[in-house]
């Protein structure tokens, strides 16, 4: 699926249900909300927060929190006219022009730290 379709799918979706009437400011709200979703998954990952010590688990399909967050994304993109691939294609070329691989490479193989 290209994400041009996805786009379309999310649009018919909001339409059929009348979702495409809330604001841009709800929609972004909600999108932050699910990536922090995202976030605790990870801090609870990476042991920072633990189950049972006063944090709650993370939900063990981490894979549906990246799917809202994509859902959200698109939505807010179709809001704002914003063709995601077009834009997309664009920006990557910008950064491969911007962020040299080789330099970056070195760098990253010499200064940032193991994990």
């Amino acid at each position: 699926m290209e994400i041009r379709d996805a786009q379309k799918i999310v649009l018919s979706f909001e339409e059929a249900r009348r979702w495409n009437l809330f604001r841009e400011s709800q929609i972004f709200t909600h999108l932050i909300e699910e990536i922090s979703e995202i976030g605790r998954w990870i801090l609870v990952r990476e042991g920072y927060k633990a189950p049972g010590l006063g944090h709650e688990t993370a939900e063990d399909d981490v894979s549906r929190e990246f799917a809202q967050v994509f859902t959200l994304f698109l939505q807010l993109a179709n809001r704002m006219n914003v063709d995601l691939e077009d834009a997309f294609l664009r920006e990557i070329d910008i950064m491969e022009k911007r962020f040299n691989k080789e330099s970056w490479r070195r760098y990253m193989d010499s200064s940032y730290p193991k994990i």
